[in-house]
């Protein structure tokens, strides 16, 4: 008899982690519709949207170089902001499927980037049941607070770090001869457009990580600023692996806002650890 009970314990964990794993399944599922849908839309209008958004960073009249130069001429730092546009800049593809197999990437991966809040909305919903009541409670505003840290990094990313990269790599030239030529590959563009503006926007996720493991307990924000020096190194190495030009300006753009973003994680860190130290006192 206590075999049998042992035996139905045991069916009975084995059959709630498979119903875990199928309502995994739906969100992936539902998560996956989602990007579809948007990326379905967005191959169907791909022309436009590749003509606007895509290119649009290598375009001379992005709306980033007349911003960046206005600024800096308001500034008084004269045209030190004026990143050189690329005049006369083409992408090559050189197989007959690259242009389509692009537009494939172009639509998933933006479909990705629209579809983010609900994508990550899914995801909460599936690790809401394992929250207690007072973890719901401080997690109520982490979709706006995530989304809101993801749109602006891609921004970030996508307006600002993007044109000086491709500005100072398309108009680097070798030698005094000018015998060479830039024509960049489109799946080289693409990835490295990529790879700025979600690594921009994964980067910004800093605040939110910071948040999240000081409820757990696993930070402190003592320990941020000891490991200060420490952060500012590793936010260098980041900041080399986002940006794929090796010059010092666009290098920069990414360290500034990650320094600062690093400083704004102490502060919130701060906050909820001293939240935290009064409600064990009034519990004492």
């Amino acid at each position: 008899m206590a075999l049998s009970f042992l035996n139905k314990r045991s069916q009975d964990r084995e059959m709630s982690f498979v119903d875990h794993l199928e309502e995994l399944r739906w969100h992936i599922v539902r998560s996956l519709l989602a990007i579809l849908i948007i990326a379905i839309v967005i191959f169907v209008y791909m022309d436009t949207f590749f003509d606007t958004v895509i290119m649009g960073p290598i375009r001379p009249n992005f709306i980033s170089y007349d911003v960046l130069c206005r600024f800096s001429h308001w500034i008084g730092a004269g045209d030190s902001l004026c990143v050189p546009t690329l005049k006369g800049m083409t992408l090559q593809s050189t197989t007959f499927g690259s242009q389509f197999i692009s537009s494939i990437s172009i639509a998933f991966v933006s479909g990705f980037i629209i579809a983010f809040p609900y994508v990550f909305w899914e995801f909460w919903r599936f690790i809401k049941p394992a929250l207690t009541p007072k973890e719901t409670q401080t997690t109520r505003f982490a979709i706006i607070f995530v989304s809101f840290f993801f749109f602006t990094g891609a921004a970030f990313g996508y307006y600002l770090l993007a044109p000086f990269t491709f500005s100072f790599l398309g108009n680097y030239q070798l030698g005094h001869l000018h015998m060479l030529e830039t024509r960049p590959m489109l799946s080289d563009y693409i990835d490295n457009l990529v790879n700025i503006t979600l690594g921009s926007a994964l980067a910004f996720q800093l605040p939110v990580v910071t948040y999240v493991l000081t409820r757990i307990g696993l930070v402190t924000p003592n320990f941020l600023k000891k490991y200060r020096k420490y952060a500012f190194v590793a936010i260098l190495v980041v900041a080399a692996i986002i940006t794929p030009s090796p010059d010092w300006m666009s290098q920069m753009l990414v360290c500034i806002p990650l320094v600062i973003l690093y400083e704004f994680s102490i502060v919130i860190s701060k906050r909820i650890y001293n939240q935290e130290e009064a409600k064990m006192k009034a519990w004492k």
